[in-house]
C-alpha cells in the first residue's frame, strides 16, 4: 500500500511563562511557516498551574508554571500536536501534572507521553489530517527522579500518574588497575554494608555480574579503558516497540518525541551515545521521524534510512527567568527566603547574570524544520532559522522570530556533517537538506 504525501513542521521546547501578545513583530512569519505542515509538533516545557497545588520536593531547574492561556497562544502559532513529558512535568507534583492534563481536555491538541497511568502515558495519540493519519509517541529520558515515572495498574490497584520515561542503566568501564583500587575501596570503606544487609533480607536483588559497586548508584566493570556507558532500559524499549507496533496498525506515519538532556563528551551539542542508539532503533522499529529536544540548543540532524532524526530542535520559546513565584525550597537552595524578591534567585543562580542559558546566544537560536514524506520516505526537508531576542531585557526576550543572518544554519550544518548530512542555504535564508 502506498502511503499518501504528508507535510510536517516541528519545534523544540516551548518554555512559556508569560502570556505574550501574538501581535509582536515577527509572530506572523513564524506562525505562517508552522502552518505549512499538516502535523505540527512542539514540546510544552511547563505545566498549567492552578491555585491550591504545591511544589514538588524536586524540580527540573526551576518551578515552571504557566497560565492556561498559554495553550491558546500555542494554538495561535498553529501547533496541533504536543508533549509535556520532560524534566518539568513534575515540578508541581501530581497536582501540576493532573492540572495540565485537565487543561488539555479543553483544547484540540493531540498529546501523549504523560498520563494517569503508564499504559495511558505510553500509548500513541493520533491526528487525522486531510490526507493521512499521524501517530505521536512521546518519552523522556530526563526526569527529576524516578518518582516522575508513571506506574502500571495491576489487577487490584490503579496505576500512578506520571511520564512515559526512558530509564538508563549506567556503568563505568575502568582499567584492571583502577578496578583493583575500587574493589579495595569498596571492601575497606563499608560503603556497601547496607546494600549487603538489604540483599540478605531479600529487599535488594542479588548481584549477578562481576562488577564493583560503590553504594547503590554506580557499577564499575573491568575493561580496556576508562569510559562511562549508558544502556537503554530493556522494559522501556519493549514498551516503546509495542507502541510503535500498535501505531502501525492505526496510522500512516509515526513520530517519536524524546526529551533528553544527556551529553556525550564535554559539549552539550553532542547527543549521548544512548540517544543515537535510541533514535536508530525507533526508525528500525517503524517510526518515520524522531523529534528530540531538551538541552536548550541545537544538536545534529541525521538522515537515517531516509528518515529524519533531530537530536535536538533547541528552544522555540525561552522565558527561563520569567517565573513569577516559587516554593520556599527554591529560595532556600540559594540562601534566600520568600521574603526576598524572586529575581534574587536568578541573580544568584546566574552569578549576577554572567552565566546561564540567557547569556549564551546558542541557547536562543534554533530551527523549525518543514519536511514532506510520501510512501514512507522523506522527499523534502528544509530548516527555518529562528532567534529568541538574545541581548534583550530578560522580561522581554524569549519569543521566536525568523532570523536568516546569524549563522544558525551554518552552525547546524557544521555539527551535522559528521552524521553525513549536507545543508545548503537558499535565497530566502532557509536551509535545504540534501537527501540521499
Amino acid at each position: 500500500m502506498n502511503l499518501p504525501k504528508v507535510k510536517f513542521t516541528a519545534a523544540g521546547d516551548m518554555l512559556i511563562q508569560r502570556v505574550i501578545s501574538t501581535e509582536y513583530e515577527g509572530f506572523q512569519a513564524v506562525s505562517d511557516y508552522i502552518r505549512k505542515g499538516d502535523a505540527r509538533f512542539f514540546n510544552f516545557e511547563s505545566i498549567i498551574y492552578r491555585d491550591g497545588i504545591w511544589g514538588n520536593q524536586f524540580n527540573g531547574g526551576s518551578f515552571h508554571n504557566s497560565d492556561i492561556r498559554t495553550l491558546d497562544i500555542a494554538a495561535e502559532y498553529g501547533f496541533n500536536m504536543m508533549s509535556f513529558a520532560n524534566n518539568h512535568t513534575f515540578d508541581w507534583g501530581y497536582g501540576g501534572l493532573i492540572s495540565t492534563l485537565d487543561a488539555l481536555k479543553g483544547t484540540k491538541f493531540v498529546h501523549t507521553g504523560v498520563g494517569m497511568n503508564l499504559d495511558e502515558a505510553a500509548a500513541p495519540a493520533y491526528l487525522d489530517t486531510p490526507n493521512a493519519r499521524v501517530a505521536l509517541i512521546s518519552m523522556t529520558a530526563s526526569m527529576v527522579n524516578d518518582a516522575a515515572m508513571a506506574g502500571k495498574q495491576s489487577r487490584r490497584v490503579i496505576g500512578r500518574p506520571g511520564v512515559n520515561g526512558l530509564r538508563l542503566q549506567e556503568k563505568m568501564e575502568v582499567t584492571p588497575e583502577q578496578f583493583r583500587v575500587l574493589q579495595e575501596i569498596a571492601d575497606t570503606s563499608g560503603i556497601n554494608d547496607s546494600v549487603k544487609i538489604s540483599r540478605a533480607e531479600g529487599y535488594t536483588s542479588l548481584k549477578k555480574d562481576d562488577t564493583v559497586e560503590l553504594g547503590r548508584k554506580m557499577k564499575f566493570f573491568c575493561g580496556d579503558k576508562t569510559h562511562y556507558h549508558t544502556t537503554l532500559h530493556k522494559k522501556d524499549m519493549e514498551r516503546l516497540e509495542k507502541a510503535i507496533y500498535e501505531a502501525k496498525s492505526q496510522a500512516d506515519y509515526i513520530l517519536v518525541s524524546i526529551h533528553a538532556h544527556q551529553t556525550s563528551g564535554n559539549s552539550k551539542e553532542n547527543p549521548a551515545e544512548f540517544l543515537v542508539e535510541f533514535a536508530h532503533r525507533c526508525i528500525d522499529m517503524g517510526a518515520h521521524a524522531v523529534l528530540g529536544h531538551g538541552p536548550h540548543l541545537l544538536r545534529p540532524l541525521e538522515i537515517y534510512n531516509n528518515r529524519p532524526i533531530f537530536y535536538s530542535l533547541g528552544d522555540f520559546m525561552l522565558h527561563n527567568e520569567s517565573v513569577t513565584f516559587a516554593p520556599e525550597d527554591m529560595y532556600e537552595k540559594y540562601g534566600l527566603t520568600s521574603d526576598d524578591p524572586l529575581c534574587e534567585i536568578y541573580r544568584k543562580r546566574s552569578r549576577d547574570y554572567t552565566v546561564g542559558l540567557l547569556t549564551d546566544h546558542k541557547m536562543m537560536e534554533s530551527v523549525i524544520p518543514y519536511f514532506e514524506m510520501e510512501d514512507g520516505r522523506l522527499t523534502h526537508l528544509e530548516l527555518f532559522p529562528i532567534e529568541l531576542g538574545f541581548g534583550e531585557p530578560r522580561y522581554r526576550l524569549g519569543n521566536p522570530r525568523f532570523c536568516p543572518d546569524k549563522g544558525i544554519i551554518e552552525r547546524l550544518a557544521e555539527i551535522s556533517a559528521p552524521y553525513g548530512t549536507e545543508v545548503t542555504i537558499d535565497e530566502r535564508g532557509i536551509g535545504i537538506v540534501k537527501l540521499p
